[in-house]
């Protein structure tokens, strides 16, 4: 008498769900690595590795890193349309955790899609501009959340295969490995913000800072301070950011009228339409 073909759970989840999972790790792993990064450690920018031309002004950096988040919105936009599409899958045992494997997958698959792309092959930022071995920094940071994730979720999706509609994932099953992972993701994303409050503190409180507008030569910006007590604290190479101190008493109106496009402390909706022109 013929036997029943055995179900396995690559033959019950559509190709939406599966690539539901992949995508919203795969933009997870973006926000992650911009916020964290870009934002909360500040150990560099999308284009940090370049420094001449357009591209290397602190202006346009920035830009591109919301660029970099605007396109790991639409992929995970796209995640939650294929999630939405599919998801009578979650009926199916374990679909849950099919997910959960994919998810993993593609987050490991960013950092690995990094690595090679951005740090080795164009070389337009390093995990640590900074440091005097980038390469331990590329290869640490390419291990902990590249390959560990990758692993985890291949894992997953080994137990879950060959596993039918009623056989159960075991207590100490890959879900032990997921939790530990994501328990480490949190917690280097709440060290990086801990070891970023010291600097913070250490700053000066009675700086400003003004973004003049492209192309506006610096001695715009010092004839709007003449007759002042605002001194220089700093300046990027290409003079498009300043930073000031003692700059309280300064119009902040004159500064936009002699060709500020940002002053730190007022409402500038002038400044995108700017960028636009």
């Amino acid at each position: 008498m013929p036997t029943a073909p055995a179900i396995s759970a690559d033959t019950i989840h559509p190709r939406a769900f599966e690539w539901a999972g992949y995508t919203l790790g795969f933009a997870m792993s973006g926000f992650f690595d911009g916020i964290l990064l870009h934002q909360i450690l500040q150990w560099h920018h999308l284009l940090s590795g370049i420094d001449r031309g357009a591209l290397g002004d602190l202006r346009v950096q920035v830009m591109a890193d919301g660029l970099f988040h605007a396109l790991m919105y639409v992929i995970a936009a796209i995640g939650l349309w294929l999630l939405y599409r599919s998801r009578e899958t979650f009926g199916v045992p374990h679909a849950h955790r099919r997910l959960l494997a994919n998810f993993w997958i593609g987050f490991g698959v960013w950092h690995v899609v990094d690595a090679v792309l951005s740090h080795w092959i164009t070389g337009i930022h390093r995990i640590r501009m900074d440091s005097p071995n980038p390469l331990l920094w590329d290869l640490l940071w390419l291990f902990l959340f590249g390959i560990i994730p990758l692993i985890v979720g291949i894992r997953m999706r080994k137990t879950l295969t060959g596993a039918g509609p009623n056989s159960g994932a075991g207590p100490r099953g890959p879900g032990i490995a997921a939790s530990w992972v994501a328990a480490m993701l949190v917690g280097g994303s709440l060290l990086g913000a801990a070891l970023n409050l010291f600097p913070v503190r250490a700053a000066p409180v009675d700086t400003t800072t003004v973004v003049m507008r492209p192309g506006v030569a610096p001695l715009h910006l010092f004839t709007a301070l003449e007759g002042t007590d605002a001194r220089i604290v700093w300046t990027d190479p290409r003079g498009g950011v300043w930073v000031l101190s003692g700059a309280e008493t300064v119009d902040r109106l004159r500064l936009y009228r002699h060709g500020a496009m940002y002053v730190s402390g007022t409402v500038a909706p002038a400044g995108c339409s700017a960028w636009v022109r």
